[in-house]
């Protein structure tokens, strides 16, 4: 059996947690770390025997692109890797955008007869599978998903790329009914202002629609807990009876987890055509390895 060739585009949390789940994933193979200096990889221990590029051009027979890179330059990558025929697999997490963005790739992974799976994370990602079915199950009624407590990757990134912060961490605390808290704790860059800092986060898109808390703190390693999860809850009616309730948890090692799922996702963009999904469009099926007729025998 051919083995899927996956290379990692970028090495943070999840790019470390995606080199493990490619490396235990036995219908793949690691075709190497792309990161923006490659020397750096070289003095990580577990990229000791890993091929360590800054251009994916430099890398052979690559299959699938894992990005593990910021959200907001998720766009601009896979353009890049779907313009050479590489299927892409992001976890893109800015909800109001995801449409929007699935065009706009849809138009490259067709050109170049690629594949693209965005917001391949837990949420959007696994949740949205969980949220469309219980939708199916329940057509009417109302849906509240709540976050945490815990860290939030993508919102921690974001809280980093703002001028004047140098280290940032990031959570959610849920209030329940799909509201939540951000509580966001920071190290101020030397002569920034931390009041002026703090006015920059509560305004970027991440933060501008949820109660946000900035706090300054010393050392923001000594906070680090990349714990997180999920209470899912559906309350609605099926045919014409009411009163039909759902409830979905999970407790979760945040970039585990959605490392997990974009390696899944990678597995995907071999057995569909060309274009961009999200994971709702694609079969769960697909997503798992192993023969067909076994999974089924086993799983349904």
């Amino acid at each position: 059996m051919k083995k899927i060739r996956a290379a990692i585009v970028g090495y943070g949390n999840i790019g470390k947690a995606t080199l493990e789940a490619v490396l235990v994933a036995p219908d793949f193979e690691l075709a190497g770390v792309v990161r923006r200096t490659a020397t750096v990889g070289n003095t990580t221990p577990e990229l000791a025997d890993v091929k360590i590029v800054d251009d994916m051009k430099k890398l052979d027979d690559v299959d699938v692109a894992i990005l593990c890179a910021p959200t907001r330059s998720v766009p601009e990558f896979a353009k890049k890797y779907l313009a050479t025929g590489i299927n892409t697999v992001d976890s893109y997490d800015i909800h109001g955008n995801i449409w929007e963005l699935r065009q706009d790739l849809e138009v490259f992974a067709k050109a170049y007869n690629a594949v693209a799976v965005i917001s391949a994370g837990w949420d959007p990602g696994s949740d949205s599978i969980v949220r469309a079915l219980l939708e199916a199950v329940a057509p009417k009624g109302l849906t509240y998903t709540n976050f945490g407590p815990g860290m939030s990757m993508g919102h921690t990134v974001a809280v980093k790329a703002i001028d004047g912060v140098r280290k940032a961490l990031s959570m959610t605390i849920p209030l329940g009914t799909g509201i939540h808290r951000r509580m966001v704790y920071i190290e101020v860059e030397k002569d920034y202002n931390f009041n002026d800092v703090a006015e920059m986060i509560k305004k970027d898109p991440y933060f501008s629609h949820d109660e946000t808390h900035v706090i300054q703190v010393n050392n923001v390693d000594s906070l680090q807990d990349m714990g997180n999860g999920v209470n899912l809850v559906r309350k609605g009616v099926s045919g014409t009876t009411q009163n039909q309730l759902f409830e979905f948890n999970m407790k979760i090692n945040n970039p585990a987890l959605t490392a997990q799922i974009m390696v899944a996702c990678a597995r995907a963009t071999t057995k569909i055509k060309a274009g961009a999904y999200t994971m709702i469009e694609i079969p769960v099926i697909d997503m798992l390895y192993g023969e067909k007729e076994d999974l089924i025998r086993r799983l349904v």
